[in-house]
């Protein structure tokens, strides 16, 4: 959902946890220039493991998404670190959000420890939901300007293009609405 409504400003109650891969692309103004970013949304579950950890190796910037309301997802947070850390480029750009933030009421993982996952391996974090559109630009934004940072586009007159890789662990239901 994170991906639909970054690339489309849409929501959906009744989305449906991602297969395999979803792909979108969205060109944005970062500092000026117009940036096209290819954002690809892997399955976390562990079944896709193949498959997405083949979509590392280009990638330029990786969102680690976990849903607050499971605790599983949060779990698999380490294994998809390692996973990165064999299959991504050394100098991967690295997010951590936290889904769903607006059902605080259903929370199971809080904040501390999101930050502190984070901090412990030097990433970003940020706390986000899709449904109520809270930090999900500002998440893609930030990610899209560290990556900027670390690769400066040559001034060709062609969009530079960042492939943001998303992926989110639940391995049931939904995955990013409730």
């Amino acid at each position: 959902c994170l991906l639909f409504r970054f690339s489309d400003d849409t929501f959906s109650t009744t989305f449906i946890s991602t297969i395999g891969i979803d792909f979108k692309i969205k060109t944005v103004e970062l500092n000026g220039k117009k940036i096209k970013l290819q954002i690809w949304d892997t399955a976390g579950q562990e079944r896709f493991h193949t498959i997405t950890t083949s979509y590392y190796r280009g990638a330029m910037g990786i969102m680690l998404v976990y849903d607050i309301m499971q605790e599983k997802t949060f779990d698999n947070i380490a294994k998809w670190l390692r996973n990165i850390q064999e299959h991504a480029n050394e100098d991967v750009e690295k997010m951590l959000l936290g889904n769903k933030c607006d059902m605080d009421d259903k929370r199971m993982i809080n904040k501390d420890r999101g930050e502190t996952i984070a901090k412990e391996n030097g990433i970003k974090f940020m706390e986000t939901s899709a449904k109520a559109n809270i930090n999900v630009e500002q998440a893609f934004m930030t990610l899209a300007a560290d990556i900027l940072k670390k690769y400066p586009q040559r001034d060709t007159g062609s969009p530079g293009v960042v492939k943001p890789d998303m992926k989110e662990g639940s391995s049931s239901g939904s995955k990013c609405c409730p």
